[in-house]
């Protein structure tokens, strides 16, 4: 007798629901590759490895999703071909910008900006000419914390997100953007050139239609003579990065320089930038950081937040959304040249793009290799924290269980990513900026073992989920944290 789809999701949902629930019990951590139990556990892990399309409230199971998806995808596809047809010069040939649907975000947190916070869109050029789009983000005026209650009065410290490659799009992260923002931070996230709804060419002659010369010889860091292009190359998050800044920490005064564009095609100034706090950082973590600014960055954009953070003063601490890259650091991404400088956190997955059985868990997530005997605890530690560590700067490592590349990207119903990687994630970097960027000595939540989270659930509402820290954290890879005095390099005893 067959089953119906339905059936069949409904059942796999159950399982895995059962399983994210259960504690990580000693007996549980021990088996051995040669175990039947290692393995069907590791089938266990790969299955909740998609719990965001169907585990307990994900994208399948909450019957808010689907229309909020449509309806929002549709908005979105208008808006930002209204956007292109009305800057004809500045095309931006794009996933996030022609596919439908690519750049919707989280659908059920429409809403958010007016009633939890407030945003704009922006838009300014990096220096090679091409415009940047973005989005700033702040607290809603005489709003509440709504975890502690606390009224939110500015001036406020100030995030710049950098997205991922493989053409990432900045409204893939607004979840961590308005999870800050209704915080009590001001917040930009923006796309690099050449991905979302960003400018694909550079304008580097100063006429208004876009032109370089492929043949020239290539600059530093670039992979041709035409800057930005391809897309795919760590200069463009690097360049990216620093012109946000620049961008974010400008004024009516200060202006933003925006090169290569026309009168009112670029926003002149963060349109928010009464509320970022510019008053000296006594307190901070490192010497010579006075700015009360962090650098958020994912994949691509984490190797370059990871470089960005050892020479831009404008820096105070860093969060690395797989993965922090120290010097010299083995991996896909480059990690020559970087200097551990500021306060890390570096949240890292298990699985890459796709997941796989645990005999191939070897070389890095992104890059897999056979591993016979098992995956090596000490993976994730090896491309940045164990850098962090040596050099004498607090740094924190999270390893989210059946957590994938994808973990941090809100991408619709196709793709593999945990059910709670993003919650965790997202409480965790809350608790890394307040304590390096506010200077609240939240320790013992920060290194706690169960947390509070609000999750949009649709039609304007937020609900509240406990995190049990444990069982949500990889028993594969060791998670560890070097913090003032304070020092685990195995925080669930993976092995490291």
């Amino acid at each position: 007798m067959r089953r119906s789809l339905g059936t069949a999701l409904t059942v796999l949902a159950a399982s895995c629901a059962l399983a994210a629930t259960a504690l990580v019990t000693p007996a549980q951590a021990d088996p051995q590759p040669s175990d039947p139990a290692y393995t069907a556990r590791d089938v266990q892990n790969i299955a909740d490895a998609y719990g965001r399309i169907h585990g307990p409230g994900g994208q399948l199971r909450n019957p808010a999703y689907l229309p909020a998806l449509v309806e929002q995808s549709t908005a979105r596809s208008v808006e930002q071909l209204l956007t292109q047809v009305a800057s004809p010069t500045r095309l931006a040939l794009t996933a996030g910008n022609v596919v439908p649907g690519w750049n919707v975000g989280n659908p059920l947190r429409a809403g958010w900006s007016g009633t939890r916070g407030l945003s704009r869109d922006v838009a300014f050029t990096n220096q090679y000419g091409a415009l940047l789009r973005g989005t700033v983000y702040r607290p809603r005026p005489g709003a509440r914390d709504p975890y502690t209650g606390r009224v939110l009065t500015g001036p406020f410290p100030g995030v710049v997100i950098t997205e991922g490659s493989v053409q990432g799009s900045e409204r893939m992260y607004e979840w961590l953007a308005q999870d800050l923002a209704e915080r009590g931070y001001v917040v930009l996230t923006y796309d690099v050139q050449g991905q979302g709804r960003s400018e694909t060419l550079p304008h580097e002659t100063g006429d208004v239609l876009p032109f370089c010369d492929p043949f020239a010889e290539p600059a530093d860091g670039e992979q041709s003579g035409c800057p930005g292009v391809p897309f795919q190359q760590l200069s463009n998050f690097v360049v990216g990065t620093r012109n946000a800044l620049g961008f974010f920490t400008s004024t009516p005064e200060r202006p933003y320089a925006n090169p290569g564009a026309a009168a009112g095609e670029a926003t002149a100034y963060n349109p928010y930038w009464r509320l970022f706090d510019r008053s000296p950082d006594r307190q901070t973590a490192t010497p010579g950081r006075t700015t009360r600014i962090a650098i958020i960055g994912h994949s691509m954009g984490a190797a370059a937040v990871s470089k960005v953070q050892g020479t831009d003063r404008r820096v105070a601490a860093v969060v690395a959304l797989d993965k922090l890259t120290g010097p010299g650091a083995d991996g896909p991404l480059d990690g020559s040249g970087n200097k551990p400088v500021v306060p890390a956190l570096a949240v890292q997955a298990e699985y890459g793009f796709t997941v796989s059985p645990w005999f191939t868990s070897g070389g890095s997530s992104l890059n897999p290799e056979p591993s016979p005997d098992g995956p090596d605890p000490m993976r994730e530690r090896a491309t940045g924290f164990d850098a962090w560590e040596r050099a004498g700067v607090d740094s924190m490592l999270v390893v989210p269980r059946a957590s994938t590349h994808l973990e941090f990207t809100d991408i619709p119903l196709v793709l593999p990513a945990s059910r709670y990687g993003q919650d965790l994630t997202s409480v965790y970097t809350q608790l890394w900026l307040d304590r390096y960027l506010k200077h609240r000595d939240h320790t013992s939540a920060l290194l706690g073992r169960q947390f509070r989270y609000l999750e949009p659930v649709g039609n304007g509402r937020w609900s509240p989920v406990t995190l049990e820290r444990d069982p949500l954290l990889s028993f594969y890879y060791c998670s560890a944290y070097a913090v003032g005095s304070r020092a685990d390099g195995d925080v669930t005893g993976v092995g490291c």
